[in-house]
């Protein structure tokens, strides 16, 4: 019994002294998350959310007042550019335009009449001059026959009367065409004041008829057929009929954070997601950035805003969705979305966890700084103000193969999701503190470290 006993004791006691010699051994040490700085692809992505639009769209709304009679489309059907797509009740429209051209066709027959009057005129005119040419050669005669005393003087005065008669009978048939072609002149002026008021008339009947301004699709018809529809007056809006948008060009119309536009440029790709069709991304095109800022809380541009009160501000980005009809047909005026815009890509370049990343003075680390080393410099003034500059903690052995941090200015580059370009400072393969945050905040230079490799809490095992 006693023996059992005393072997008992032997194993606490030699499990004691291996308890005490490994919190010995790990004191003064902290555990810390680490990565390897490696060489990948590396993207910066600027998000935005908005819905998609078409890029040519219009609402076809009513020029005259009166009742819908058809609607010849309704929502989702396609249009070719003239089509007819709805009618307005037009009996009085149309039958000015009826009557119009009956009054135009009986101007042209009257100056169809007046033309053949003038013709009438000119052979009367032509019959005249030829009367007188053989009334004066009379005359002429006359008047020699009755100087040399063989005509009678009664003869002589009727041939003068007869040549006198006939000069009158041209000038009246010369003012006989003239008035002819004056009242043809003033029946094509008629003429032209009938077809200019058919024109109107005719106008006034097409603004019953409402067609479409180009190929596309019906998306929106508010109105039905029997109800009554007004025109716009001034600055009150007209009845819409319907709308209808041109989807062979469809762009995705999002809101980006004021911080990021300035990364923004045309001509960036862009990825388009639609909440309403997971599992599909359209490749796309940055295509206009706003160069006005829109208060988040209104939409309103801020130069039109008369509020004072300074609140987070975003601009307008537009995106071409690439595609042809066929492969956006899915797409559909309205629908919400996510544009992902890579603003800059880098392939193969050093990159670390951004979380990695902390500003440090290290002229404030212990005298074991740098990996046990010698601290550079050590502030002698407890009034000497931190200079804190960015950089990393590497992982280092000191000479007794401890692992220390070692704090190591770098540069950067291009942010990516997680990771974040390395310029200078590090090469592949260094290993570097990624945390605990708490951790990393207050670490300094020399630090002993120990890798923690037990695995997070999960949920789902916290909760178990």
């Amino acid at each position: 019994m006693k023996k059992i006993l005393l072997f008992s004791l032997a194993i606490v006691i030699v499990a004691a002294l291996v308890t005490v010699m490994v919190v010995r051994q790990q004191s003064g040490y902290t555990k810390v998350l680490t990565a390897k700085v490696v060489s990948q692809d590396l993207a910066t992505i600027v998000s935005g959310t908005g819905q998609i639009k078409p890029k040519t769209y219009v609402n076809v709304g009513a020029t005259a007042m009166g009742r819908v009679t058809h609607l010849y489309v309704k929502e989702g059907d396609r249009v070719t550019k003239g089509e007819t797509v709805a009618t307005i009740e037009n009996v009085q429209q149309e039958a000015t335009v009826n009557g119009q051209e009956a009054a135009i066709s009986a101007a042209r027959t009257d100056i169809a009449s007046y033309v053949a009057a003038e013709k009438t005129a000119e052979a009367n005119l032509a019959h005249a001059q030829a009367d007188l040419e053989q009334k004066k050669l009379d005359w002429d005669r006359a008047q020699a026959l009755y100087t040399d005393g063989i005509m009678a003087k009664q003869d002589f005065d009727a041939k003068k009367a007869a040549y006198d008669l006939d000069v009158a009978s041209v000038a009246q048939a010369v003012a006989g065409v003239n008035q002819a072609k004056a009242n043809t002149d003033s029946a094509r002026g008629h003429l032209q004041t009938q077809v200019a008021t058919l024109r109107a008339n005719q106008d006034l009947l097409d603004r019953t008829i409402a067609v479409a301004p180009f190929d596309g699709v019906v998306t929106n018809e508010p109105v039905r057929e029997g109800e009554t529809v007004v025109e716009g007056i001034q600055n009150t809006e007209g009845s819409t009929l319907m709308t209808l948008a041109d989807m062979s060009i469809i762009t995705a119309e999002v809101k980006v954070d004021e911080t990021d536009i300035v990364n923004v440029q045309l001509g960036q790709p862009v990825d388009v997601t639609v909440d309403a069709l997971p599992g599909k991304t359209f490749k796309g095109h940055v295509t206009l950035v706003g160069d006005q800022a829109l208060l988040r809380s209104t939409g309103v541009a801020t130069s039109q805003s008369t509020t004072g009160t300074e609140e987070a501000k975003d601009f307008k980005v537009v995106v071409t969705v690439e595609g042809s009809i066929e492969q956006l047909s899915d797409l559909r005026p309205g629908l919400s979305c996510t544009a992902k815009i890579t603003t800059a890509h880098k392939a193969d370049v050093l990159s670390l966890p951004i979380q990695a990343l902390t500003m440090h003075d290290p002229a404030m680390d212990t005298a074991k700084g740098n990996g046990g080393v010698q601290a550079a410099s050590v502030p002698t003034s407890p009034a000497a103000k931190p200079n804190p500059i960015q950089g990393v903690f590497a992982v280092k052995k000191d000479s007794s193969g401890r692992l220390r941090a070692r704090f190591v200015p770098v540069t950067t580059g291009i942010t990516g999701a997680t990771d974040i370009e390395v310029l200078s400072g590090l090469s592949a393969g260094d290993e570097v503190v990624t945390g605990p945050y708490k951790i990393l905040r207050d670490l300094k230079g020399g630090s002993l470290l120990k890798r923690d490799t037990a695995k997070p809490v999960t949920a789902s095992s916290s909760g178990s």
